[in-house]
């Protein structure tokens, strides 16, 4: 295993906190077991070399698959139950309600990962719009900082066992199955995700502001001055009365969020 200098470890970990919010000072050792085998394998004889490489930004795809080395892309169909049982008994009645006549939801998966949420959402949206789905624009913007795991999320290929915690009729509705023990998403519900790359520590300029942000277990490798920058942009790219789902594990400071508390996990940006 190669050895990570102190001086290359400070170098690495600010580098990538800086451009990717993403908070490693104390991961000096997940850093070293996560990428030694990949360094070795390329040729390298230490990390100085690979930190340079890094550090000059010329190579973008070198720092995404350092990325996803070192954050953990886990995800899966009906994570965090309780929250969309929320989206079908709260937030989807009151969107429809606020978009009856333009008949226009503006959705956002932030930290897409593999794709199971933005296509769960998907599936929510097709059961309770139900025969007038085709009459309403609900598609879902997904991001991920990560090139590869969005290719993966476009392929919509999972294990079988991974339907599991979906009802049966969505199973058959909404999959269709493999000959390797997978299943794949079915078109309806691929057409309505819109995949793009996009940096969290960006500013936020799509030219809609959005109804409902899910931001689920992303900002657990942010320090609090970073989530709680990141979380000022979501509010601003929020509309009044829209909403925010984040992870069960990552409660937001109270004195500085700007969203008004509904129960664990959501927010809402109260309407004056």
């Amino acid at each position: 295993m190669l050895t990570l200098t102190e001086q290359d470890f400070q170098r690495l970990y600010k580098y990538i906190q800086k451009h990717y919010g993403i908070d490693l000072s104390k991961k000096k050792q997940l850093i070293v077991s996560r990428l030694s085998h990949t360094l070795s394998a390329k040729g390298y004889k230490s990390f100085t070399a690979y930190v340079d490489e890094i550090l000059s930004g010329k190579d973008p795809d070198m720092v995404t698959a350092m990325l996803n080395k070192l954050t953990t892309n886990y995800t899966y169909f009906q994570r965090e139950e309780d929250h969309f049982k929320y989206l079908w008994d709260v937030v989807l009645p009151d969107l429809a309600r606020k978009h009856a006549r333009d008949k226009v939801l503006s959705i956002w998966s932030a930290g897409c990962s593999s794709g199971q949420e933005p296509y769960n959402i998907s599936m929510y949206l097709m059961e309770y719009f139900g025969a007038q789905a085709s009459q309403w624009d609900t598609r879902v913007l997904a991001t991920d900082i990560s090139q590869k795991i969005l290719d993966e999320a476009r392929r919509a290929e999972y294990p079988a066992e991974s339907m599991e915690p979906l009802p049966p009729t969505w199973r058959n509705k909404y999959f269709t199955r493999l000959g390797n023990d997978k299943c794949t998403v079915a078109p309806v519900i691929k057409k309505n995700v819109i995949f793009r790359p996009f940096n969290l520590m960006d500013q936020i300029t799509f030219k809609k502001k959005f109804d409902l942000i899910f931001c689920r277990n992303v900002m657990i490798y942010f320090d609090q001055d970073t989530k709680d920058a990141l979380v000022r942009r979501f509010f601003n790219a929020t509309v009044p009365g829209g909403y925010l789902f984040i992870g069960h594990s990552e409660g937001l400071t109270k004195a500085t969020c700007p969203y008004a508390y509904i129960q664990p996990a959501i927010y809402q940006k109260q309407t004056k």
